[in-house]
C-alpha cells in the first residue's frame, strides 16, 4: 500500500512539473517590433525596443506554422524558391506598418518563435495564400497538422 502511495505522489509532482513547464515556455506578445532583416522566409531579425537592449535588439525570430525553402538548400531549385521567399517577406515587412510577434515561445534552435502579425495579417497565411498548394516552385511544411504542401 505504501508504494502505490509513493507511485501516487511522484505521479502528482510529475504532473505538475509538466505544467509549471509548459506554462514558462510561452512568453507572451510583443507589439511594436521593428524589421531588421530575414534571413530566409521563415526567420527574420527584429528589434524589440520595449525590452533591455541584452534581450530586445537584433533579436532573431523563427515564424511559426511553417518551414520555408533553405537559402543553403539542397539544389539550385531550392536556392532560388528560398531567394524568392526570402525577397518575398523583405517585402512584406519593410513596408509594415505594425509587426506583433504573438505566441512567442523557445525555438528549438533557442531562438524565439513566435506567430507574425504585420498589419493585422499572419505571416505564415500571407505565403500560403500566395503560393497554394500544388505550385511546383514554392513548398512549405505547415508544422501543426504536418500537412505538406507542394
Amino acid at each position: 500500500m505504501n508504494s502505490i502511495r509513493k507511485i501516487i505522489v511522484l505521479f502528482l509532482a510529475l504532473l505538475l512539473c509538466n505544467a509549471l513547464h509548459s506554462y514558462a515556455e510561452s512568453y507572451g506578445d510583443y507589439q511594436g517590433a521593428i524589421y531588421l532583416q530575414n534571413y530566409d522566409g521563415d526567420t527574420i531579425r527584429f528589434d524589440l525596443p520595449k525590452y533591455p537592449p541584452i534581450a530586445g535588439d537584433d533579436i532573431r525570430v523563427r515564424v511559426n506554422g511553417i518551414d520555408t525553402p533553405e537559402i543553403k538548400g539542397n539544389c539550385e531549385k531550392e536556392i532560388y524558391n528560398a531567394q524568392q521567399t526570402q525577397q518575398m517577406v523583405a517585402d512584406i515587412l519593410k513596408d509594415a506598418e505594425q509587426i506583433v510577434l504573438m505566441n512567442m515561445e523557445k525555438g528549438k534552435y533557442f531562438e524565439v518563435a513566435a506567430d507574425v502579425i504585420v498589419d493585422g495579417k499572419n505571416l505564415a497565411g500571407m505565403l500560403l495564400d500566395r503560393f497554394p498548394a500544388g505550385l511546383d516552385f514554392f513548398f512549405m511544411l505547415v508544422r501543426h497538422g504536418s500537412v505538406y504542401l507542394r
